[in-house]
């Protein structure tokens, strides 16, 4: 599998599949993908969009892609998730409005 491939597969519309998915995820984490490539496909994905099932591949292709918690032993945990941004103001709200109500915040 290339990821020049992948790109040009998403770049002219079309449906990637699990495999390719995880494939560009776990080539860019490992560096065998170059940044520029990554931004072609994410360019591509951004012009010619992604359905729900590419999207939820997509989603567990990059939790997957790091270290993850088993918070499963916790009574009533919820998390809320942060692309990093300018700077993460929400939490600062939500988390303490989530805990009062008796929920464990991740």
């Amino acid at each position: 599998m290339r990821i020049y491939d992948i790109i040009d597969k998403k770049r002219h519309g079309l449906k990637l599949s699990r495999e390719e998915i995880e494939f560009a995820i776990s080539s860019y984490m490992n560096n065998e993908t170059t940044d520029y490539q990554m931004s072609a496909l994410l360019m591509a994905i951004c012009i010619n969009s992604m359905d729900e099932e590419e999207t939820n591949d997509l989603c567990r292709a990059m939790v997957y892609s790091g270290d993850t918690l088993d918070l499963s032993e916790l009574k009533n945990t919820v998390d809320k998730h942060s692309t990093g941004g300018i700077g993460d103001k929400t939490t600062l709200i939500v988390a303490p409005i989530v805990a009062s109500l008796g929920c464990t915040v991740a």
